[in-house]
C-alpha cells in the first residue's frame, strides 16, 4: 500500500445535509460523541497502510482544518507525504469547483507530483470500515481499469446516487443514476480505485470535451460502451450514509446498540484529534441509560438513548430522551427534550419543552439560545 495515494473529498456532499453544514465542511460533522465523519475514511486508508492523503477542501473548511491540524493524530505528520490540503481549485482558476471533475482537475498537480501508482478516491460521508488494500488487490486480479466499491442496501433516498448491476466476473453490465425502481440494490458508495496514471489521463480527456458530470459523463457511458473495464467491489458489514438530517440521526443512534458500536469501533482503531478532558460527573440525582457520555459533561438530570458529546451539562429535574447533544450544550433545570439534535455550544433555558420524532428530529443550530 505503499504504491498507493489517498484523496478525500471533504465537501462534496455538504448541500445534503445543510443543517449541519451551515458552517463548516461534511467532513468536519461531529459524530459519536467525539469523532468527524472524516475520521472513518482517513482511518480507513490509514489502517490500510496508505501514508499520503489529501483533502480537497471547498468551503467553511476552517473546523476541517483545526481537527485535522498537522495529521499527528492519525500518523500523517510526515517529511515526505502524510496528510496534505488541497485548495478548491486548479492553479489556473480561482473558481470554486462545481463537482467531482472539476474538484479533481484541482488536484492534478497533486497527483502528478505523487509517485504511487493507485489513487484511492473517497468521500467523507459515511460511516464504515474497509480495507483498501483488498480492493487494491481485486483491481489488479481484475485488471480494472476503475473500481467502484458499493453496499448492497435497499434504495429509499431522493437525492442523487448510482446503482448498478454485475455479471459473475464482478464487471459492471448496467448502471442507472437515481433509478426510479426501489428495493434492495448495488449502491456506490462514492469509494473508488484507479492507477493514478489512468485516473490523470481521464481527468484530462474529460476537460478537453466539456465534460461536468463524473456519473453521467464518465461512468454511464463506460458501461454502455464497454469502453472502460469497470469492476465492483462489494463491501460487508456496517455501512450508514450521511444524506440528510434523519440519517445522521438514526447513524448516531445505531451506535446505542452492542452488536453495531463493536463492529465501527472494534478491530481497526478509528482516530481522532485527541482532547484531553475531565472525566464525566454524575451527581446523586442522575439517571443514565443506554447513552454514550462523553468526557467533561456534568449529569444532574435523566437521560436515556442519548449520545453526548464533550462539556455537556444537564440540569437538575430535566429529561432528555433520543437526542445528540454536541460539545459544550447546556440544558437547563427541569427542561424535557425528545428526538433533539443540537449543534455545539446552544443553551436550552430552564423549564424548556423541546420535541421532535424519528421521521423528524428537532434541530438547534450552533450557539442558539432558546
Amino acid at each position: 500500500m505503499a504504491s498507493t495515494v489517498g484523496v478525500i473529498f471533504s465537501s462534496i456532499n455538504d448541500e445534503n445535509v445543510p443543517e449541519l453544514t451551515r458552517v463548516r465542511s461534511m467532513g468536519s460533522v461531529p459524530y459519536g460523541g467525539r469523532y468527524r465523519i472524516i475520521d472513518f475514511a482517513l482511518s480507513n486508508m490509514v489502517n490500510s497502510g496508505i501514508t499520503t492523503v489529501g483533502v480537497i477542501t471547498k468551503q467553511n473548511y476552517q473546523s476541517l482544518m483545526d481537527h485535522l491540524g498537522t495529521g499527528k493524530d492519525w500518523d500523517l505528520a510526515r517529511k515526505e507525504g502524510g496528510l496534505i490540503l488541497l485548495p478548491p481549485y486548479s492553479d489556473e482558476s480561482e473558481t470554486l469547483y462545481k463537482g467531482r471533475l472539476e474538484a479533481l482537475k484541482g488536484a492534478t498537480s497533486f497527483l502528478k507530483k505523487c509517485k504511487q501508482d493507485y489513487v484511492v478516491l473517497s468521500d467523507s460521508d459515511s460511516v464504515y470500515k474497509l480495507d483498501y488494500s483488498d480492493v487494491i488487490k481485486f483491481h489488479e486480479e481484475k485488471n480494472a481499469d476503475i473500481t467502484l466499491v458499493y453496499h448492497e442496501h435497499k434504495v429509499t433516498k431522493s437525492r442523487y446516487y448510482i446503482t448498478f448491476d454485475t455479471d459473475k466476473e464482478g464487471r459492471l453490465d448496467d448502471i442507472c443514476i437515481n433509478p426510479v425502481a426501489r428495493g434492495v440494490k448495488k449502491n456506490y458508495i462514492n469509494v473508488m480505485v484507479a492507477r493514478t496514471s489512468f485516473l490523470l489521463n481521464l481527468i484530462q480527456d474529460a476537460i478537453q470535451h466539456g465534460y461536468n458530470s463524473f456519473g453521467r459523463d464518465i461512468l454511464v457511458p463506460g458501461v454502455k460502451n464497454k469502453n472502460l473495464r469497470l469492476y465492483g467491489y462489494k463491501l460487508e458489514g456496517y455501512y450508514a450514509n450521511i444524506d440528510s438530517l434523519v440519517a445522521y440521526f438514526n447513524s448516531n443512534m445505531d451506535l446505542l446498540k452492542k452488536d453495531i458500536r463493536n463492529e465501527v469501533f472494534g478491530a481497526r482503531d478509528v482516530y481522532t484529534k485527541v482532547n484531553d478532558s475531565a472525566p464525566a460527573k454524575f451527581t446523586d440525582g442522575a439517571v443514565v441509560k443506554n447513552s454514550l457520555i462523553s468526557d467533561g459533561c456534568v449529569i444532574e438530570g435523566t437521560v436515556e438513548n442519548c449520545i453526548l458529546f464533550r462539556g455537556v451539562k444537564i440540569g437538575k429535574g430535566a429529561v432528555v430522551k433520543n437526542c445528540i447533544l454536541m460539545t459544550d450544550n447546556y440544558v437547563g433545570h427541569d427542561c424535557n427534550l425528545a428526538y433533539v439534535v443540537s449543534d455545539k455550544n446552544s443553551i436550552i433555558r430552564d423549564n424548556r419543552v423541546l420535541a421532535g420524532c424519528e421521521l423528524q428530529p428537532y434541530f438547534i443550530g450552533k450557539g442558539s439560545l432558546i
